[in-house]
């Protein structure tokens, strides 16, 4: 998952109107109606915005023509790829229409200036998982571990052989299971911990 690891702002004129860009990483629902009323001003033509967290994304255009300004918000932020983001762009009017393609133009162009000002940051989904086996496969579980970037959060020597208690990145886990099997003729047990 990439989002945002810190809030940038982007302001620019067109045709006389203000845009101005707040963009910021929301984790919940709450999250984004406080990140929306700390940045949006009630004095202003319009505040539009956009969010996508998780599976859910919404998007409103305060008075603008239908799909003009809160859709093209929600693009720039797919278009870059990222979730747990809310962008809330305000319009001062500057007495020229900008018509339809402009409007959309203008906010999804500021939306997407404003996450380019934004540092990126990409989390990897990680998973806990148990991994045991027989003592003489010590060696090559450690390997194993290692390859697939695993934490080891804790281990214990039972009578039977060791038990590892890891956490490793969601993508790395099959790639784990694979190997320990190969390595071990299949003894390794790994199995997501409860």
């Amino acid at each position: 998952m990439k989002t945002l690891s810190r809030s940038a702002t982007f302001e620019s004129e067109i045709k006389r109107s203000r845009f101005i860009a707040h963009a910021a990483r929301v984790d919940g629902l709450a999250d984004t109606l406080s990140f929306y009323e700390s940045v949006a001003d009630p004095q202003a033509s319009h505040n539009c915005w956009a969010w996508r967290l998780d599976h859910q994304y919404r998007f409103n255009d305060d008075g603008e023509p239908a799909s003009t300004a809160g859709k093209p918000i929600l693009s720039a932020i797919e278009g870059k790829g990222l979730d747990h983001v809310m962008i809330v762009v305000t319009r001062y009017f500057g007495g020229i229409k900008l018509g339809v393609g402009g409007l959309v133009r203008a906010y999804g162009g500021t939306a997407s200036k404003c996450i380019d000002q934004a540092s990126i940051l990409e989390i990897q989904p990680r998973v806990e998982c148990i991994v045991q086996a027989g003592f003489g496969w010590t060696g090559q579980v450690y390997s194993a571990l290692e390859v697939c970037e695993a934490a080891k959060l804790s281990e214990h020597h039972e009578a039977d052989g060791i038990r590892i208690r890891v956490d490793i990145p969601d993508a790395h886990f099959k790639r784990l299971e694979t190997m320990l099997r190969d390595m071990t003729r299949g003894e390794a047990i790994v199995r997501i911990s409860d």
